[in-house]
């Protein structure tokens, strides 16, 4: 009898083990970082993002030809491997179709509204005096398949990155933990005038479209053939360069709004990123 119970106990104890188990392998793959760091450890934390510009030399070996960081991505979603969200919330996945219409050049204006269009204003009216269809110059092309216009991965240069620089006192060191990626058209290329988010995507996603595509998803190493890395470990390894455009603050406002654009910008990210670093060298001071 007494055999029984033990038995019944040490079943209990491992359908437990198996339901909590799965719970948290359920949490960790809904959580936008690949490596989360427990809320009981965290000391310090800070959300800041930070703009990529993958034409910079020191970002070329993510941006190589045929082998875009882009390119790898954007197949992703087409495929279905990867699902895109509409910010950095990561609330609001949206679909593949959305996706494409993002990549899409918008136009500027100067069109037609849409009741126009209804009203048949724009539609090109022919008349066929039936000599098309005897000197067979007759225009026979159809508007079934509509024409796709999207950006190339190679013009899509500009990245954002959301990240917490999160202070373990567990294990006594800062770390840069990536929550989200965003592919975004440069306002340069977009119509309109402004960036334009085309998709944001969680970095333990990303993380996982890389590892299982080796050779697409590399870090070129221009000085050794044989050592190229996988972009998941160019991220982990901080192989890449960029700079801080918005620290968390109660405005929500970005450091070119506080202080001003252009050289301004630049300096007020730069003080920021000192700042982080110098708070860190200040833990050991006490």
């Amino acid at each position: 009898m007494k055999l029984v119970k033990v038995i019944g106990i040490a079943a209990g104890v491992m359908f437990s083990m198996g339901a909590v188990a799965q719970q948290v392998s359920t949490t960790q793959t809904s959580n936008p970082s690949a490596r989360p760091i427990p809320e009981s450890d965290v000391l310090f934390k800070k959300t800041v993002w930070r703009k990529i510009d993958l034409r910079e030399k020191q970002n070329k070996p993510m941006f190589s030809e045929n082998r875009e960081i882009t390119k790898v991505i954007i197949n992703a979603v087409k495929s279905g491997e990867l699902t895109a969200f509409k910010n950095d919330s990561v609330s609001t996945p949206i679909t593949r179709e959305e996706f494409i219409t993002n990549m899409t050049p918008k136009e500027s204006g100067g069109g037609l509204s849409d009741e126009e269009v209804a009203a048949g204003f724009g539609k090109q009216e022919t008349q066929d005096d039936g000599w098309g269809a005897a000197l067979g110059t007759k225009d026979t092309k159809t508007n079934d398949a509509p024409i796709s216009n999207e950006y190339f991965p190679k013009q899509l240069y500009l990245l954002e990155l959301k990240e917490n620089v999160v202070f373990d006192k567990k294990r006594s060191r800062m770390y840069h933990d990536i929550q989200t990626i965003s592919i975004k058209v440069p306002a340069t290329l977009n119509p309109l005038g402004f960036e334009q988010n085309i998709g944001t995507f969680k970095m333990s996603d990303l993380v996982r479209i890389f590892k299982a595509n080796p050779e697409m998803a590399i870090w070129y190493n221009a000085q050794n053939d044989a050592q190229h890395k996988n972009l998941a470990d160019a991220f982990d390894l901080w192989l890449f360069s960029s700079y801080i455009t918005k620290i968390s603050n109660p405005g929500d406002r970005g450091l070119a709004d506080i202080y001003g654009g252009g050289k301004k910008g630049l300096l007020a990210a730069q003080d920021a990123a000192e700042a982080l670093i110098e708070y860190e060298y200040s833990l050991w001071s006490y």
